[in-house]
């Protein structure tokens, strides 16, 4: 079954362009299942992070692969607060897939 991975951060002040480039010449490597991958700016410095994968096994698999992703730009994150982090990561199942 379809998964969906959503993770929510902001950049911190100053670093938008870098975080923006690391993430377009990124290699996609270790994210074996993963059908596509967005990012999407959500506000002023706010962004969220939509990927689709082929099932949760596939997803869970590529958490390793994530955090490393995560750990290269994670200095240019804020904390956002709530006992947080950095991120506010959400995934699950696809159980309603609808197209006009």
């Amino acid at each position: 079954m379809t998964a969906m991975n959503i993770v929510r951060a902001v950049v911190k002040p100053g670093c938008e362009e870098e975080f923006l480039k690391i993430h377009r010449e990124r290699e996609l490597d270790g994210f074996e299942g993963l059908r596509f991958m967005r990012l999407v700016k959500t506000g002023e410095r706010e962004f969220m992070f939509v990927g689709e994968w082929e099932s949760m096994d596939a997803l869970v698999a590529a958490r390793p692969a994530m955090v490393e992703s995560l750990d290269r730009v994670r200095h240019m994150l804020d904390d956002l607060g709530g006992d947080l982090g950095v991120t506010d990561p959400r995934s699950g199942e696809v159980v309603i897939e609808r197209r006009p």
